[in-house]
């Protein structure tokens, strides 16, 4: 897939917090990733590993200390070029988080129609799109009650069709299913999905691992603000030695604190034997 043109580039992206003790806390270190058109990206991880940061720098919303981002072609932001432009990524990207809110007072539909707006629709235009992803994601029934009154599941598809609009070539996903039911985490799956299929360019992270495993195309894993490893699903399992995403992402993890090599030569293959244990009596050789 990393063989296809690249939508995102990000090179050498780093984030360097002060604490209130006046230290410095590296919260992503050195970052390099690459994420083809089209393609959906699983950037996964424990909690402080670094992933929202990275999500939000890459969307525009804060600023790194120092590295490279370029979207569909365009560099927006580069260090060592004093190059800082945060509205060419947020033109580019439509940015979904679990801790965005929505306007309690508005409608879904007013809520889509004030953000068309921002991003340039007008008239006709606006209307069909506000309409087209009320369509899509079911809100019809609930489109003119005001958001304050919105169950969760509810909520979240209004935040999906608001980081829709306006059709942004790349969509960055943080827990786009954090707090759904059953129902409404299906749907939401299902139309990533789709909206994969359909050509967007697709960065998701999610603590949900396993539901993931056959929507996205490659996965990275990040542990203390650096790529541990990257790959596709088969060359992660080939890694761990692990089948599913969850036990790939602990054991890959529970390696590098042991000051592991991350390395497929370092654990046996998936259903190999385990080596016999020396004979009775028997010396090293």
């Amino acid at each position: 897939m990393v063989s296809q043109p690249s939508m995102i580039e990000i090179a050498g992206l780093q984030k360097v917090f002060l604490t209130h003790k006046g230290e410095e806390l590296r919260a992503v270190a050195g970052l390099t990733l690459r994420v083809a058109r089209g393609e959906i990206y699983g950037l996964l991880g424990p909690n402080g590993a670094g992933k929202t940061t990275t999500l939000r720098m890459l969307a525009g919303l804060m600023t790194p200390t120092a590295g490279r981002i370029a979207v569909d072609g365009r560099a927006a932001i580069d260090s060592d070029a004093g190059l800082f432009e945060p509205m060419a990524l947020k033109e580019r990207i439509g940015f979904l988080t679990a801790n965005t809110g929505l306007y309690a007072r508005l409608s879904p539909r007013e809520v889509l129609d004030y953000f068309g707006a921002l991003r340039g629709l007008q008239g006709d235009n606006l209307r069909v799109q506000t309409e087209r992803w009320i369509a899509l994601l079911e809100i019809g029934e609930f489109a003119a009650r005001r958001c304050e009154g919105l169950s969760t599941g509810q909520r979240q598809r209004v935040q999906i069709a608001r980081t829709l609009v306006g059709d942004p070539p790349v969509l960055v996903l943080d827990e786009p299913t954090h707090g759904l039911d059953v129902l409404s985490n299906q749907l939401i799956l299902k139309f990533i999905s789709e909206a994969g299929r359909l050509g967007r360019t697709i960065v998701l992270s999610t603590h949900h691992l396993d539901e993931v495993e056959d929507i996205c195309q490659r996965f990275g894993l990040m542990h203390k603000g650096k790529m541990l490893a990257e790959g596709t699903l088969a060359e992660l399992r080939a890694l761990s030695g692990k089948e599913r995403l969850s036990a790939v992402f602990r054991e890959l993890v529970a390696r590098d604190d042991r000051g592991e090599p991350i390395s497929a030569a370092a654990v046996a293959p998936a259903g190999s034997a385990a080596p016999a244990p020396p004979a009775a009596g028997g010396g090293a050789a």
